[in-house]
């Protein structure tokens, strides 16, 4: 008899609570109208379609440098040198060069007159001049922009020059509680200027592929995606969230 009304007792309970969790659902709907959304939508931005080629690259720590010298420099044996904390390349024993700041042509072309002031003060030609090319190794390892706010995977992502606020989003990924329709973009300022914060419609990126918001990502871009009350447990088991 107790294993007969055992079935009905679980049926009655789970009918009492899928109205509870639909409420906390509808509770969830009503908080996100609430979260504000930040920004201007600006159509001159460089976007997906028409996007820009990037700034000079200017070399920083820990960036890897691959250094080709000609002719030979006998004491400079490592081709491959990483730009150290303190923004110098160790060359060995031709000394250290500064290069944090610097272009590569600007660093090809300090090398070189450190290398020639090195080679004639230990008895080289003086006529002799040297030629250097400098080329990133494995592209830029010290180029990011981050994605915050309520995503699966917040923190820093390296950036090469072709990324978008859509790629910025789906590389952080999305939880059950993220708000990307209220999502925006933050860009990097001096000191004492004014605030650069882009507003990014995500329904006409992903369900309409409006390029207007999706715009090209620069080193140090912040895309901030807020969220709203995250899903109870219950909620969670019968499918609300």
């Amino acid at each position: 008899m107790i294993a007969r009304t055992l079935p009905s007792r679980w049926l009655v309970a789970a009918c009492c609570l899928i109205p509870f969790a639909a409420g906390c659902q509808l509770g969830a709907n009503h908080s996100a109208k609430h979260v504000p959304q930040f920004g201007i939508i600006d159509p001159h931005q460089p976007k997906e379609l028409e996007m820009v080629s990037m700034p000079p690259y200017v070399v920083e720590p820990p960036d890897e440098l691959e250094v080709a010298v000609k002719p030979a420099v006998p004491d400079l044996t490592i081709t491959t040198l990483t730009v150290q904390a303190d923004g110098n390349l160790d060359l060995g024993y031709a000394g250290d060069v500064y290069v944090a700041g610097l272009t590569l042509g600007q660093i090809e072309q300090k090398l070189a007159q450190h290398l020639y002031a090195y080679s004639t003060s230990h008895g080289g030609n003086q006529k002799q001049t040297f030629d250097v090319s400098v080329r990133l190794v494995n592209g830029s390892q010290s180029k990011f922009y981050y994605v915050l706010g309520t995503v699966s995977n917040q923190g820093k992502f390296p950036i090469t020059g072709g990324e978008t606020v859509l790629d910025g989003i789906l590389a952080a990924g999305l939880r059950s509680n993220s708000l990307p329709d209220k999502a925006y973009l933050v860009r990097p300022h001096p000191s004492g200027a004014g605030d650069h914060v882009l507003k990014i419609d995500w329904i006409g990126i992903k369900d309409r592929g409006d390029t207007t918001t999706n715009y090209q990502l620069f080193p140090g871009d912040r895309i901030i995606v807020p969220g709203g009350k995250p899903p109870s447990v219950l909620s969670s088991l019968l499918g609300g969230g």
